[in-house]
Order: structure tokens, then C-alpha cells, then sequence
């Protein structure tokens, strides 16, 4: 009796030493309580989402044309620094270029010589050297208006010049695109009208899952994100890329993270572009029928406000009222949110029964074995 009593004196020592009981988090009353409390001179906004007039607005993505500049279309054969053009000069007659070395006889045409030559560049200040010409500015011009140029340069010079000018490597008419796609690099644009769907097929495709990505346009000082599922969903997303824009494609996945009472504690990406509320709190399996309260289904958001702002903002849903079902459905989730499941505080006492169930099983054990020995010894 002796032992019993010792075993059952350090048990109840260590229960009393317990100041709280196992808890996935706090109830909803304690959430309730601490929202409205001061928080850096601001109380915590607490929306009570009743109907339908307390869903919060979506928010969607501003349009590009917001952040990048709408530049006009150029033309495709516009020449710029970096360009390096093919240059060639039919002479008839006594020829200005004449070359033995280097000319090639037109059969179909007696008399008349072609002088290729060789590739010339477009320098930084936009000029490239013609013989006999001399320097002339051709960046912004196409390649007909250099045509024209170099024509009228040497007119004096040979007799009926012809020119043509063809762009070998072309810098000035292209973009650059680099991160998840199939081949990342410089890309020309052949028609100047190519959208940023067009760009990505044309670059390989995307690598990775589409509604993880995210893809940035840079064009000047300026730039844009653009998601690839919300293309999908909003063509007027799909913006037209001018020359001389820059795209990276990031893995970027927006998610949400599910805390408290749930079926699973764990951080959720989004499957589609929209994901509603009911359908992440199926994705956490539900409230926990033995820790959770189907009342008290909170969501933590900052907003910003009039002044542009980040407020904080809890939003509270009553899954216990079948209206809320219907609610829940139309509150739509954004990237970051917190999606937490409070304690049932009705389970405080069965958490205390299961305590102390599991601080006198060892007694059980003690006690038989003590009745053994007793019974060996008489």
C-alpha cells in the first residue's frame, strides 16, 4: 500500500506541475479577443462574414498597360546599333568597284557588275562607313531608306547604282527571353505583332507547371508580371511585345498556409488561378472532430487600404450555419493567406480526462505488480 501511495503522490505532483493542456492553437473566443486589442497603436480588424455583402472585393492583377509603356509597331526591318547588314552595289557601265578579285558577272545581265561588302555594323552612334561615301546615320531607318541613302551618295560617283541592303544579324527587332523556358536567349521577331504567348511557344514552350509560373516584362525602366494561368483565363493579359523587351519566366507558386485544428497543418499552392475558400478547407481536410470548432474558421489577410497601405484583417466563418457553405464558396483566396482552424474550447476537459488517464495508466501497471509479488510472497 505503501508503494501505491508513493506512485499515485509523484503522479498527481507532476499533473499539478501542468499549467496548460495540449493545444493546437488558440479558441475562437481567444482569437475574437486579441483582434481587438491595440497592435502598434491599430486594432486588428475583425470582419464577420455573415453574407454576401461582407465577402471581400477580388482582387485582380492590374492590367500591364498600367506598368509598360504601349509603344507603336516598328517596322521588321528597322536597323539599329548592334545590326550588321549585307550590303550590295550593282554597277552598269565603267564601275566604281571595279575589282576583278572580288566582282561576280551577272550572266543574264552583260555589263552589269555586283560589288558585295563585306558585313558592316552598325556602330553605337547609329553610322556605318560606305566607301566613296563616306559615314552616314541609319539607325531608325529601314533597310529601303538605307538603300535609298547609299543610292544617292554614289550617284555622282557611277553610273545608275543599284543597292540592296539586307540585315544579316539582327539586334534591333528582337528580345530577349530567358528563365523557365525550353530555349532560353535572343529571339527575333518576325512580324513585330508576336503577343507573349506567341514568344513562349516560340522560345520552346515553358518548363515547369503554368500555374506556378510567373513571367516579368521588362521594356525601358518599366516593368509587369503577368502569370501563365491567368493568361488562360484572361486574354486581354496576352500583351503584344515591341522589340527590345526582356522576359524571365520564374517559378513562382502562390500558396496558402493551413494552421490550427485541421485535418493537416501544411502549406497548400494554388491548383488554378482562383481557389475559393471552401475549396481550401476541404484541400486541409476539414476541422479535426476531436481539437476543432466548425465555428470558428478564421482567415488572416493583410490589405491594403485608401493610403495604400498594409492593414491586417481577420475574416471569421461559422461553418456551423449552412448559409456559411454557400458564403464560402464566393470568398476567393489570395497568395499568402492564412487559413486557421480554432480550437473547440468544449475539448479542454476531455484533453484534461485524457491526461490524467495517461498519467495513472503506469499506476495500473505497478499496482498488479505489486498484487503479484504480495501473492508470491504469502
Amino acid at each position: 500500500m505503501h508503494v501505491k501511495n508513493s506512485v499515485y503522490l509523484a503522479l498527481l505532483t507532476g499533473l499539478a506541475g501542468c499549467a496548460t493542456l495540449p493545444s493546437s492553437g488558440p479558441t475562437g473566443g481567444q482569437i475574437e479577443k486579441s483582434a481587438v486589442a491595440l497592435k502598434d497603436g491599430a486594432a486588428i480588424q475583425l470582419v464577420q462574414i455573415k453574407s454576401a455583402a461582407d465577402l471581400p472585393v477580388p482582387v485582380s492583377a492590374p492590367a500591364p498597360s498600367t506598368f509598360l509603356p504601349v509603344l507603336a509597331p516598328t517596322p521588321t526591318n528597322m536597323v539599329g546599333p548592334g545590326d550588321i547588314l549585307d550590303i550590295s552595289i550593282y554597277e552598269a557601265g565603267v564601275s566604281l568597284f571595279s575589282n576583278a578579285g572580288s566582282l561576280s558577272q551577272i550572266s543574264s545581265m552583260p555589263g552589269v557588275q555586283v560589288q558585295k561588302l563585306p558585313p558592316t555594323r552598325v556602330d553605337d552612334l547609329g553610322n556605318i562607313t560606305i566607301p566613296y561615301a563616306g559615314t552616314m546615320q541609319v539607325a531608325g531607318l529601314t533597310t529601303g531608306e538605307i538603300e535609298a541613302t547609299i543610292r544617292n551618295s554614289l550617284k555622282r560617283l557611277s553610273q545608275n547604282p543599284q543597292v540592296l541592303v539586307t540585315l544579316s544579324q539582327v539586334i534591333t527587332n528582337s528580345i530577349i527571353v530567358g528563365g523557365e523556358v525550353a530555349k532560353p536567349g535572343r529571339l527575333v521577331l518576325q512580324t513585330n505583332r508576336e503577343s507573349l504567348s506567341d514568344v513562349i511557344a516560340l522560345a520552346g514552350g515553358y518548363r515547369g507547371d503554368s500555374k506556378d509560373l510567373m513571367v516579368r516584362i521588362l521594356r525601358g525602366n518599366s516593368s509587369a508580371d503577368i502569370r501563365i494561368n491567368d493568361i488562360i483565363e484572361d486574354p486581354t493579359l496576352d500583351v503584344r511585345i515591341r522589340p527590345g523587351d526582356r522576359l524571365m519566366l520564374v517559378d513562382d507558386p502562390r500558396t496558402y498556409s493551413i494552421l490550427g485544428a485541421s485535418g493537416r497543418v501544411e502549406q497548400a499552392s494554388f491548383r488554378r488561378s482562383s481557389v475559393s475558400l471552401a475549396e481550401a478547407v476541404a484541400t486541409a481536410g476539414g476541422t479535426n472532430p476531436n481539437l476543432g470548432d466548425p465555428a470558428a474558421i478564421f482567415l488572416f489577410r493583410y490589405v491594403r487600404d485608401a493610403q495604400g497601405q498594409e492593414v491586417p484583417i481577420v475574416y471569421h466563418l461559422n461553418m456551423m450555419q449552412a448559409g456559411s457553405y454557400f458564403l464560402a464558396q464566393r470568398f476567393v483566396m489570395q497568395d499568402k493567406d492564412v487559413l486557421y482552424f480554432g480550437n473547440a474550447a468544449a475539448n479542454q476537459p476531455s484533453k484534461l480526462v485524457q491526461l490524467i488517464s495517461q498519467l495513472f495508466s503506469p499506476v495500473l501497471t505497478v499496482t498488479s505488480a505489486v498484487s503479484v509479488i504480495q501473492n508470491s510472497n504469502n
